[in-house]
């Protein structure tokens, strides 16, 4: 793939740590992601509970903007997860803020999130990445409070939540679709 026709563009380690796990790597998007990011977008698995379609490759690309712009608005963002035995990119954990016409709101409040691909589910990289991302999260943000959505059908993304002391806020509807609510405060999560 081609590189940033900008000879002044930050590279993706100037703006966005680095984190390592034993099994994983925790680092910005790279071009070559793109490829692997779209093919998990067309995984039923996948996308069952994420608004329950594909995503086009156009609409993966949108994803992964945002996912770094993040970054240059708001100090915070999502890593791309990196399998260091592979070297394969197997999805996203990170923070946002998507300014989501929800009630509650949750505007103001970082939302962590996190996609890996079905081949790795089950391994207890979520976990592993989630753990991470939460020790940098207390690290540097000031507000104590964070939020994740979840498809309530979910189970196994709802165990990791509680897994980390995310309890249930509220049950609602976010685009039409239910949606559970939960909160954490850092400073008393489990890990």
């Amino acid at each position: 793939m081609s590189t940033s026709p900008l000879a002044f563009a930050p590279t993706l380690s100037q703006v966005i740590p680095v984190l390592e796990t034993a099994r994983l790597v925790l680092r910005g998007h790279q071009l070559i992601d793109l490829e692997e990011y779209t093919t998990m977008w067309a995984e039923p698995g996948f996308y069952q509970f994420l608004g329950g379609k594909p995503l086009l490759e156009e609409d993966v690309w949108r994803k992964m903007l945002a996912q770094q712009g993040h970054w240059l608005m708001m100090g915070y963002g999502f890593w791309a997860v990196e399998e260091k035995s592979t070297g394969r990119f197997i999805g996203c954990v990170g923070f946002s803020d998507y300014n989501r016409d929800i009630t509650p709101s949750l505007k103001g409040l970082p939302e962590i999130g996190w996609v890996l691909t079905p081949r790795v589910h089950g391994l207890g990289y979520a976990t592993e990445a989630i753990r991470v991302a939460l020790t940098w999260g207390r690290a540097h943000f000031r507000e104590r409070q964070t939020v994740c959505i979840i498809d309530p059908d979910n189970e196994p993304s709802l165990r990791v939540a509680r897994k980390f002391g995310y309890q249930e806020w509220a049950r609602t509807q976010y685009r039409e679709q239910p949606i559970v609510v939960l909160r954490a405060n850092l400073d008393e999560q489990r890990n």
